[in-house]
């Protein structure tokens, strides 16, 4: 059997890294593990007998994508699964947000995302087969105060993934957005930048971001289990791959919620929206 050929990136904590140690693992994996610094990957070594490759990516230098998909094509050929997990957090109400902050975001969350995926994606049609794994969030479902320009990158990154999944199907490339809620990760400490409100009238939600980064790594979700899930996802149930998959209890809860809220009123307008059309 030939290996699958995985190629993640932000694999140096969070749920990159537990996905890099759980692919490292198994008997039918190459892993391709990219961080903007490899030196943070040395726990991978105990698991590797040549099918791990470590290569430096920042998704925003272009240039290290094209040289780090230049590298996996020469050790492994062609690559059979991305993972698009490299991403930042930011918290701040909308008015008070520093604008060159949620730029970089963008460009990590958004953009980054976009410019591997075309890097990849035109080798996943040439052999005729690929999966795209796009992490997103619960918070490309549901909005909460303070992270507004976080759920900005978010729900671009669900529109975007959408499209291209109807744009791939006939070319045999699954692509499934995770959207996780609170896991154990990094995401609400290191890897979020954080301004507190200063306008009176934002105050009330200066705990809420306090709370966010004192709660870090105490979250109820798993990220080895997330791991385990993402990989038997990919791995056995290729054929009916889910396009969203909400990952924690709060992220599935609060998903079902939404739309059932949204379905509702929808079908509540429903004649009144039709009443905007020209008559048949």
């Amino acid at each position: 059997m030939t290996n699958k050929t995985w190629f993640v990136t932000g694999t140096s904590t969070g749920f990159g890294r537990s996905l890099a140690t759980y692919l490292a693992q198994q008997d039918d994996v190459n892993v391709v593990a990219t961080a903007r610094h490899t030196d943070q990957l040395g726990y991978l070594d105990q698991y590797n007998h040549g099918q791990i490759l470590k290569a430096t990516l920042d998704v925003t230098d272009h240039n290290q994508i094209m040289a780090a998909v230049q590298l996996t094509q020469a050790k492994f050929g062609g690559i059979d699964v991305l993972v698009n997990n490299a991403g930042l957090g930011y918290f701040g109400t909308f008015e008070e947000s520093n604008l060159d902050t949620a730029r970089y975001m963008f460009d990590v969350n958004v953009w980054g995302l976009v410019d591997v995926t075309r890097a990849i994606l035109p080798g996943m049609r040439k052999q005729n087969h690929g999966t795209i794994v796009n992490f997103s969030s619960i918070g490309g479902l549901y909005s909460f105060p303070t992270l507004a320009f976080y759920h900005g990158s978010k729900y671009a990154v669900e529109g975007i993934s959408e499209t291209i999944s109807k744009e791939v199907a006939a070319e045999n490339i699954k692509v499934m957005l995770i959207e996780p809620s609170g896991f154990r990760t990094d995401w609400a400490g290191r890897s979020s930048a954080k301004d507190l409100p200063q306008i009176d009238d934002y105050k009330q939600f200066t705990d809420a971001i306090k709370n966010n980064a004192d709660g870090a790594h105490h979250e109820p979700g798993d990220p080895d289990k997330a791991a385990q899930i993402i990989y038997n996802q990919v791995t056995n149930h290729f054929n009916e791959l889910p396009l969203r998959l909400p990952l924690g209890k709060f992220a599935s809860d609060t998903a079902i919620s939404k739309y059932r809220d949204q379905l509702t009123k929808f079908e509540t307008l429903h004649d009144l929206s039709a009443s905007a059309d020209q008559p048949e």
